[in-house]
């Protein structure tokens, strides 16, 4: 017999790919044997009690930027997609123009940080040799091609994978497998609703926060406002969040659309420069915000 492909597992294949972003990066430390027996020694402590890793560059700013640019393009990949397992992550194909675009503008960015490092490394390390002191040794540090062979970053693409759904096999296992397939593709799009949902009533608990008042005493005592501090990414956030999940509702949730609508027309023609600038949208916006998440929220 023939198996069908659960419509759920249709759907997830053919509105979206799997993609992994994989980023190589030299930590630049090195344990030293030497010293660790010195200091367990000297503490009268077995050799195995501790050890000492030496960090070898010092914390240098070039090379700390290069580390934490990773966590960027992590968190950047996980503002783009949603969970699918521990290595790979759902990319709908509406996002996917855009989603290439910036791991372009992303691997430039991590490429020109590391031409940068590289081209101050061999300083670095001379400059190593006075913070070092006397822990020190040249050859802790790989040349400067050698080091560049450990960065690297890579993007990975595959489809969604269905299972070989054409086997001859017998009945009771083609139920089986269907009821499988079917249960984990249907776990799967709920956790992409629920992370749709999450998303945007944090994007909107931002928006109300940043467009309420601080509460201060001035130098007369007297109870005072002050204006909190407008971010134009939590607008652009907003707005991106409605346009990519109103392309992107797998189970044509209308709650999720209900909410995507009616935050839409509260941000209708507002920008962080208009809330920064009038006092009347900051409070129409935030009206609107807390209305809808009156609604939302709690049932979430």
């Amino acid at each position: 017999m023939e198996l069908q492909k659960p419509q759920h597992i249709t759907s997830l294949a053919t509105a979206g790919i799997l993609v992994s972003v994989e980023i190589n990066v030299w930590s630049a430390t090195k344990q030293d044997r030497e010293i660790s027996h010195e200091v367990t020694t000297a503490k009268k402590a077995d050799d195995n009690a501790g050890r000492f890793v030496k960090n070898l560059l010092a914390d240098n700013s070039l090379h700390k930027d290069l580390l934490n640019y990773r966590q960027t393009v992590y968190n950047w990949m996980k503002r783009r997609t949603f969970d699918w397992n521990k290595s790979q992550s759902y990319l709908p194909a509406t996002s996917l123009p855009r989603f290439m675009e910036e791991y372009y503008q992303h691997e430039q960015t991590f490429g020109d940080k590391l031409d940068k490092f590289l081209n101050e490394y061999d300083s670095i390390v001379s400059n190593m040799a006075f913070k070092q002191g006397q822990m020190f040794n040249r050859a802790d540090y790989p040349t400067a091609d050698q080091v560049r062979n450990k960065f690297g970053m890579r993007l990975f693409r595959y489809e969604v994978p269905l299972g070989d759904f054409r086997c001859q096999i017998s009945q009771d296992l083609a139920d089986e497998m269907n009821e499988h397939y079917t249960r984990q593709a249907q776990e799967i799009v709920q956790n992409i609703l629920q992370d749709q949902k999450d998303r945007l009533i944090d994007v909107m608990q931002s928006l109300t926060h940043c467009c309420g008042y601080d509460e201060y005493k001035g130098k007369d005592g007297e109870t005072k406002q002050k204006k909190r501090k407008i971010y134009e990414g939590t607008v652009e956030k907003a707005k991106e969040y409605c346009a990519d999940f109103r392309n992107f509702n797998l189970t044509g949730d209308n709650e999720l659309l209900s909410v995507i609508d009616q935050l839409s027309i509260a941000l209708r023609g507002v920008d962080a420069d208009t809330l920064r600038e009038s006092e009347a949208t900051r409070y129409s916006v935030k009206e609107s915000v807390d209305s809808i998440l009156s609604k939302f929220a709690p049932r979430v």
